[in-house]
C-alpha cells in the first residue's frame, strides 16, 4: 500500500522532531514552497510580499534568473561543488571579480580570507587575527551590539539574553555606549578615549574595538559618518585595531557597497557574510589589511570554507551589480522607503523612523510594550513578511531586497499602515 500523507490535524514533523531553538517560523507560521524576486508563496495558496531577505541574505531577491542561470550553468558542466581551500577556477573568478568590482575602485587593498560560512566565524576569526596581531586580549565592543552567538562573537554581542545561553563566562569584552541617543555622540568617543588614556580606568588597551557602522538587530541605530570617522583616528592613535562587522548591512544594503565608505573609513579588518553568497548560499569572508594577514597555514580553517556554488553565485551577484547600477538604485529607492515610514510616523508621535539605505526601522517603543510585535504579526496576517529588532524587539524592521520593484514597496509600506492603523486602535 502507498504511503499516505498525514492529515491536517496530524502533529507537523516540526513540532514533532525539530528542536525547540527554532524562531522565525514561530513568528511567520506557513509552509512555505517556493519564492521568486520579493515574493514567498506558501504550500496553501497564500503569498507575501518579502520585507525581510533573510536578515539581509537576500539582497538580490529570491532566485534571481542572472544568478540562477550561472549557478545552473556551473552544476550542468560538473563543477566543482566542494574545495576546502585549494585553488578553484571558482574561487579565482570571485577574487578577480571582487578586487575589480569592490576594492580597486575605492583604492582598498585587503587579502581575503575565506572563513567558515556562517558570519559568526569571521568574526571569531577577526578577534582571533586582532589579539595575534597586537599581543592583546581585550576587545571594546557596544552597546546594543550584535555579531553572532559562537563564544567568542558572544561575547561581544550585548544581549542579555543571548549571552546567558553560553552558560559559562564570556570574556575579554568591554562594552562602550554606541551613539544611539542615549548620550551625546561626542561623549561615547571621550568615553572611549578615557578608558584607553587612564591608568586606573581597569581596563586594559584592547586589541581591537569591533563595530557595526549601521545596528540592525540592535534596533536600526546609524552612527554619524564624523563620529565612525573619529573613532578610526582614535583607533590609529592608539595602536588599536578597527574591525567593521559589515554581515547584516554591507553588499550595497546602505546605498554603497561597504557601508563604511560614508565615513571615508579603511578598517583594518571587515567582515562579510549574508548576502556576499549571491543567492542565500553560505559564504563569509574577512578582509584583511596586508600587514596584518599574519597567519600560519592552516590555524583559521573550516571545511566548508570553500563554498565553490557561494563563488559563483557571488561572482554573478558583483556583475549583475556593476552591470545594472544597483546602487544608484539603492539610493533612489531608499528615499522612497523614508519618505513612506515618515508620513507614517507623522501621524502618531509615539513612532520614531530610523535607517539608511535599504535598511529602515519603525520604533514603536513609545506606543508602549509589544506593539511592534504586534504590527508584525498583523502585517503577516495582511500579506507581508517584516521581523522585529532591537531592546524589547520595539523596532519593525525593514529588509527589502535592493531589487524590489516600486510597486512592490508601495504596496508593503501601505499594509504596513493598514496593520498600524489595527493594531494602534486595539
Amino acid at each position: 500500500m502507498s504511503a499516505e500523507l498525514p492529515s491536517q490535524a496530524a502533529e507537523s514533523p516540526f513540532d514533532a522532531h525539530e528542536s525547540a531553538v527554532r524562531s522565525y517560523c514561530r513568528s511567520f507560521p506557513a509552509l512555505f514552497t517556493r519564492a521568486k524576486g520579493a515574493r514567498l508563496h506558501a504550500a496553501d495558496g497564500r503569498s507575501w510580499l518579502d520585507f525581510f531577505a533573510g536578515a539581509g541574505t537576500l539582497n538580490y531577491g529570491h532566485n534571481p534568473e542572472f544568478i540562477k542561470r550561472r549557478l545552473v550553468d556551473y552544476l550542468e558542466a560538473d563543477g566543482i561543488a566542494h574545495g576546502l581551500d585549494l585553488h578553484t577556477q571558482a574561487k579565482a573568478a570571485f577574487i578577480e571579480r571582487f578586487v575589480a568590482e569592490v576594492l580597486a575602485p575605492r583604492g582598498l587593498d585587503y587579502r581575503l580570507q575565506f572563513t567558515g560560512p556562517t558570519g559568526a566565524n569571521a568574526v571569531e576569526a577577526a578577534l582571533k587575527l586582532a589579539r595575534r596581531i597586537t599581543g592583546r586580549s581585550g576587545v571594546f565592543a557596544f552597546t546594543g551590539a550584535y555579531h553572532g552567538l559562537s563564544l567568542g562573537a558572544l561575547a561581544v554581542t550585548a544581549n542579555r539574553g543571548k549571552r546567558a545561553a553560553a552558560g559559562t563566562a564570556l570574556h575579554d569584552a568591554t562594552f562602550v555606549p554606541y551613539p544611539d541617543g542615549r548620550l551625546p555622540a561626542e561623549q561615547t568617543l571621550a568615553w572611549i578615549e578615557r578608558l584607553f588614556t587612564d591608568g586606573h580606568s581597569g581596563v586594559e588597551l584592547p586589541s581591537a574595538v569591533i563595530v557595526e557602522t549601521v545596528q540592525a538587530e540592535g534596533g536600526i541605530h546609524v552612527a554619524p559618518a564624523d563620529w565612525l570617522a573619529a573613532l578610526q583616528t582614535l583607533c590609529r592613535r592608539h595602536g588599536v585595531l578597527l574591525i567593521v562587522d559589515d554581515i547584516q548591512v554591507g553588499c550595497w544594503r546602505t546605498g554603497s557597497f561597504f557601508s563604511f565608505e560614508r565615513a571615508g573609513l579603511v578598517p583594518d579588518l571587515v567582515v562579510l557574510s549574508k548576502a556576499i553568497g549571491g543567492y542565500g548560499l553560505p559564504m563569509s569572508l574577512l578582509l584583511i589589511r596586508p600587514e596584518h594577514d599574519r597567519w600560519a597555514p592552516g590555524e583559521h580553517t573550516g571545511t566548508f570554507r570553500g563554498n565553490q556554488l557561494a563563488f559563483v553565485a557571488g561572482a554573478a551577484a558583483l556583475e549583475f551589480a556593476a552591470t545594472t547600477g544597483l546602487d544608484a538604485e539603492v539610493r533612489r529607492k531608499a528615499a522612497l522607503c523614508e519618505a513612506r515610514l515618515r508620513a507614517l510616523a507623522a501621524r502618531d508621535a509615539r513612532l520614531a523612523v530610523r535607517g539608511l539605505g535599504m535598511v529602515w526601522g519603525l520604533d514603536c517603543a513609545g506606543a508602549g510594550p509589544g506593539v511592534a510585535e504586534r504590527l508584525s504579526a498583523r502585517c503577516f496576517e495582511l500579506g507581508l513578511v517584516a521581523e522585529t529588532a532591537g531592546r524589547l524587539d520595539a523596532v519593525l524592521k525593514f529588509l527589502p531586497p535592493l531589487t524590489i520593484a516600486d510597486d512592490e514597496l508601495d504596496t508593503g509600506f501601505a499594509i504596513v499602515e493598514q496593520a498600524l492603523g489595527d493594531v494602534l486602535r486595539d
